[in-house]
């Protein structure tokens, strides 16, 4: 599939998916090695070290301290990378409702992690927007 800039299109084809597990945010200082057992959902190079986001099991079972709490929604719309507006009428509308949005562009699709216990109402507003698009 192509990846578009059309932001109607992209709106029109938001398809969010919500990922069943729950995801948590962790930072691997620099200098420190890989610790054995984790399967990074994404990760990005800062001056504090590795950020981390993985599935907040596999942080706690293999002892890594992090922040958990926080459901993934993947954008089923394979969105070009120099798309414009995406990702401000997503966090507008979680915004609008009260939920944060942390926001992962990856190669084909955004990622977004919301609180977990607000999740479904992310879903909703998510898919209110695709909706509204019509």
């Amino acid at each position: 599939m192509a990846a578009t800039r059309d932001l109607g299109a992209l709106l029109r084809d938001l398809k969010p998916m919500l990922a069943e597990e729950e995801h948590g945010f962790a930072t691997i200082p620099m200098g420190q090695g890989w610790p054995q057992g984790l399967v990074p959902v994404a990760t990005f190079a800062e001056a504090e070290g590795a950020s981390v986001i993985a599935l907040a099991a596999i942080l706690e079972g293999i002892g890594i301290e992090h922040e958990s709490g926080w459901a993934k929604i993947t954008i089923g719309a394979n969105s070009a990378l120099d798309s414009i507006g995406l990702t401000a009428a997503i966090a507008a509308a979680l915004a609008e409702i009260g939920i944060s949005a942390n926001i992962v562009a990856a190669y084909h699709h955004d990622h977004v992690f919301v609180p977990w216990d607000k999740r479904e109402a992310a879903m909703e507003a998510l898919e209110t927007l695709s909706a509204n698009q019509e």
